[in-house]
């Protein structure tokens, strides 16, 4: 099992101080996360796209290459691209950049973005998202594995002979497919030969668990080997204690503050309390026993390879101290029962 750290750059208000950073103290704290991840062992660390408060997260190449910059060996990811509204070829330009900075340590994750103030701010119509997430995901590909390229397509400009520069200095770079809702981005994962990455924040696991049985079902409709089909999980909060009735309460604010949101009410979330979510949602929250066992439960359904977590919301030193608890509690136990 690897382990990945992910923030979205949310920056709201403390719920349990009130207190909000600067957007230059909240920049400079995700980075300071990652540089502590990769020092705790840690094998990625990603950053979201989101456009609008309370969000500062609208380009992640450029957080990347100062996470780059102040690492070495952790692997760097988008969680995610928003493809659907972005051009092609300027993604295909900043991510090989990045990838020759960085010596070839990123990742994407791509989706159609999961904030539905994304597609009239850059004038998609959002009927279309979806089709323009699998159009532009095609061109995409064909620039960072061909050169010369000609193309025509609906959602840019047409291209004659373009190659873009610098090229990736992976071949190419790896790209995930993100999953929280619909079957289209499974079936767009399992069509090209990616591998998927499951949200699995907002819902009961039997929800997230039938789009990564529909990703392997039409894995195989493609044709592909069905062993090298590969899953990834986010898990919606951690909160690590010795006992776990300190995780609950010391989570409990958090919790609260992120299902009241803007991003807690799109998503529908079904769970009627902290107790309701943590019986029978991924929040990674209670002691080191049980949060293993909760990984195991998600494996068992996912055979995922790959846990995402995130400690975005709390504190520089609550941030510090559940990393540091999951890198020494946690993720030894796991990275021996299912290696």
């Amino acid at each position: 099992m690897r382990f990945t750290v992910s923030s979205l750059v949310a920056n709201a208000p403390d719920p349990v101080t009130g207190v909000r950073r600067t957007p230059q103290q909240k920049l400079h704290n995700v980075i300071d996360q990652a540089v502590l991840a990769e020092q705790l062992g840690y094998d990625g660390y990603g950053v979201g796209e989101r456009h609008g408060e309370p969000f500062l997260s609208p380009a992640p190449p450029v957080l990347l290459s100062a996470i780059a910059a102040r690492t070495s060996t952790i692997r760097l990811f988008t969680t995610v691209t928003v493809l659907s509204i972005l051009d092609p070829v300027r993604v295909a330009e900043d991510y090989a950049m990045l990838d020759q900075l960085s010596v070839g340590r990123i990742e994407l994750i791509i989706g159609k973005g999961n904030d539905p103030r994304h597609f009239g701010l850059f004038g998609l119509p959002e009927e279309r998202q979806w089709e323009a997430l699998a159009e532009n995901y095609a061109l995409l590909r064909r620039l960072w594995r061909e050169e010369k390229v000609t193309w025509e397509g609906s959602t840019r400009p047409p291209l004659r002979d373009a190659t873009v520069s610098p090229r990736p200095l992976q071949d190419p770079i790896p790209v995930w497919h993100g999953s929280a809702t619909s079957t289209r981005s499974t079936d767009l994962a399992a069509r090209h030969g990616d591998p998927l990455f499951s949200a699995n924040s907002f819902h009961p696991l039997a929800k997230y668990r039938s789009l990564v049985e529909h990703y392997r079902e039409r894995w195989e409709h493609y044709g592909h080997d069905p062993a090298q089909a590969r899953v990834g999980a986010s898990f919606g909060g951690l909160f690590v204690a010795k006992r776990s009735q300190d995780a609950v309460e010391g989570y409990r604010p958090y919790w609260d503050a992120l299902f009241s949101s803007a991003a807690g009410r799109h998503n529908n979330s079904p769970f009627g309390s902290l107790e309701d979510a943590l019986e029978r949602g991924s929040a990674l929250v209670g002691s080191p026993q049980q949060v293993v066992e909760k990984i195991h439960r998600y494996h068992e359904a996912f055979g995922n390879e790959v846990v995402g977590i995130g400690v975005d919301a709390l504190t520089e030193g609550a941030q510090r101290e559940q990393l540091e608890l999951f890198a020494s509690e946690v993720a030894p136990v796991i990275r021996r029962e299912l290696p």
